[in-house]
């Protein structure tokens, strides 16, 4: 493999993602003091009545205001509601239709932040795109010449994992101003600089759920569709609102009641429309070894299968080995050297390689 190093990018008109929050903010504070010339661009993805209550759209826009005005750069507004509902949303809204737990921020990367965003960028003459993403860019050094996305020091914050699905056009344009920082080091420095952000509490979530139930807002789209809960082996427990409401290995809001061990989701039957529950963390049902992944994308070019690397089911797992042991054009099999719990379908797979993102998958199936 050829080898790879982080790049110093020649001083470059930067158009920067402002959301308002601490990352963007020192993220913008670099790009200048590294001697750029930087603009701003709030992004509004979400258009509803109630979106300021529970999106806190309003305060964002003021928060990242502020500290444009601070540090002296214009800052201009852009609504991709439209896009954000045709490309993001209503994806999330046919996975969940379909019994499978979708990952709206892997979209919104793909289909905003790194495509309209950047399209949109690139028009008015901006050479980089920044965001306050904790993740790190490399290059090719040797060899063919190429882009990889590589992971931040900062394990409890790295986003790699939200950025899988990023091509070589968009590793090209983006730039990642807090790839070498760990969260604390963010937060001293905007604290020092006097920015009123330095201690906002990190977004949870997705924003067009905000601080509502999930169940109330995703039933606004997706009517209830009451059915039953049973064990695995037929015995009926209660009844739920809805099969496409439950993700596996879900414990919370189940209501059913009885002695012993917690009941958790281990499968659905969106056409029957059952969610089948077993008892105990640790029950077999909950572990899986084999995943197939769709609509998987490099960054670079496939591997020769088989091949072993890491990768994880879900943000923030620890890395775990696994092997690629099929691939057949946008579809992958994975065998992981330990069964892994509650492998959820909709999901997205990250392959790694040490601390580099070779890309991913949406998982579509499990099974041992």
């Amino acid at each position: 493999m050829a080898s790879v190093s982080a790049w110093r990018i020649a001083l470059a008109n930067i158009v920067v993602g402002m959301s308002g929050g601490v990352d963007s903010a020192v993220a913008a504070y670099k790009l200048l003091q590294a001697g750029h010339q930087v603009t701003g661009l709030f992004m509004k993805n979400w258009e509803e009545d109630d979106a300021d209550q529970y999106c806190a759209a309003t305060e964002d826009l003021k928060d990242a205001n502020q500290v444009c005005q601070q540090l002296g750069i214009e800052l201009r507004t852009i609504n991709f509601s439209y896009e954000y509902w045709q490309r993001v949303f209503q994806i999330f809204l046919t996975e969940y239709a379909n019994g499978r737990t979708p990952n709206p921020d892997v979209l919104c990367n793909k289909e905003i932040k790194f495509k309209e965003f950047l399209q949109w960028a690139v028009h008015l003459g901006a050479d980089k795109i920044a965001t306050g993403h904790y993740a790190k860019c490399s290059r090719a050094v040797s060899g063919e010449k190429f882009y990889q996305l590589n992971k931040s020091p900062d394990n409890n914050k790295d986003q790699s994992y939200f950025l899988h699905t990023l091509d070589q056009n968009a590793l090209r344009y983006a730039y990642f101003p807090l790839g070498d920082m760990q969260k604390s080091e963010v937060r001293t420095l905007a604290q020092q600089l006097g920015f009123a952000v330095h201690d906002k509490k990190d977004s949870t979530g997705i924003c067009f759920i905000g601080e509502r139930k999930f169940n109330d807002f995703l039933g606004r789209f997706l009517p209830a569709k009451p059915g039953k809960i049973q064990t695995i082996d037929g015995e009926i427990l209660g009844e739920h609102r809805g099969a496409f409401y439950y993700t596996i290995g879900q414990r919370r809001g189940l209501d059913i009641s009885g002695s012993g061990p917690a009941w958790y989701v281990a499968e659905k039957d969106i056409q029957q429309n059952i969610v089948y529950v077993v008892q105990g963390r640790d029950h077999p049902a909950l572990f899986t070894q084999v995943v197939i992944a769709e609509s998987v994308h490099w960054i670079a070019a496939p591997p020769d299968i088989p091949y072993q690397c890491t990768s994880k089911i879900r943000y923030q797992q620890p890395d775990q080995v696994c092997e690629i042991v099929a691939l057949a054009g946008d579809v992958a099999r994975i065998r992981f050297a330990e069964p892994q719990w509650a492998v959820t379908p909709g999901q997205s797979i990250v392959f790694y390689q040490h601390d580099n993102c070779l890309g991913g998958g949406i998982i579509r199936q499990a099974s041992n």
